[in-house]
């Protein structure tokens, strides 16, 4: 028995996760930085970080992920404005992901997983946040689920394929009644694109589960709103694509490999 082999592999499989949430918490901060500055206009890759209030360009000590904010207590080194909170969150969640994914899936499928939950992430904050699924971030990732699936990562292309039309057919089919019973638009255009590209990754059998798992977080969103003091009403907002990102995610990391049909 090779032991000193069997040591090896074991020692590089653990590590995995370990990279997985280093790279995840780098990728946490370009996240943040997207969803901070596309909405407004702002290149995300051109230009260097700055403090928002006071406009100075930040050095490396205050650009590592987490511990730079921790160390800072949360606010600018010269002009003590807050920093956006959704820096620590970003990156935070992002390292989360890289490590769970490739801790519980080593290997290909994690690391496919990971680039999954990172861009539904940037996806789930953006909508939080605006409202807005673009069709830049939405569409690649529905192309880099089918190309997984041909590459030969599980489930396979034809159940790729089919939660693909299957996911964007369902909620376009909704979207669509909602607007012929109520007259006036109930979903957004890019939520039936998120539930396709969902498809394309998951495959057709995971998406009644996470279409309900998505309803009923909107659902708890607006019960803890109203337990808040909140007003929810049929006109009120909810951004059901961070539900949508949230649900696949979490069935993608907790469903039995392969991910294939019955």
């Amino acid at each position: 028995m090779d032991l000193a082999g069997t040591f090896g592999t074991d020692l590089a499989v653990g590590a995995q996760p370990a990279a997985g949430a280093v790279a995840g918490a780098i990728i946490g901060s370009f996240i943040a930085t997207l969803v901070l500055r596309w909405p407004a206009g702002r290149s995300v890759v051109s230009g260097r970080s700055a403090c928002d209030g006071c406009g100075r360009s930040l050095s490396a000590r205050d650009l590592v992920p987490l511990m730079s904010y921790v160390l800072a207590r949360g606010k600018c080194r010269s002009c003590g404005a807050r920093i956006d909170a959704l820096h620590p969150l970003a990156e935070m969640s992002a390292a989360v992901i890289g490590g769970l994914a490739l801790w519980m899936h080593p290997g290909i499928h994690g690391l496919a997983g990971a680039v999954f939950g990172w861009t539904l992430l940037a996806l789930a904050l953006l909508d939080a946040r605006f409202f807005w699924l673009p069709d830049r971030l939405t569409l690649p990732l529905a192309a880099a689920g089918l190309f997984a699936g041909f590459a030969g990562v599980l489930p396979s292309p034809g159940d790729r394929l089919t939660g693909l039309a299957a996911g964007w057919l369902t909620l376009a089919a909704i979207a669509w009644g909602y607007r012929r019973w109520r007259g006036r638009q109930g979903m957004g255009g890019g939520d039936p694109k998120l539930a396709g590209a969902i498809g394309a990754w998951l495959g057709w059998v995971a998406l009644p589960l996470v279409l309900s798992l998505a309803a009923g977080l909107g659902l708890a969103f607006v019960a803890i709103r109203l337990l808040a003091g909140g007003k929810v009403s049929g006109d009120t907002q909810l951004p059901f694509g961070t539900f949508l990102g949230i649900s696949a995610w979490l069935i993608w990391l907790t469903w039995p490999l392969p991910l294939s049909s019955f």
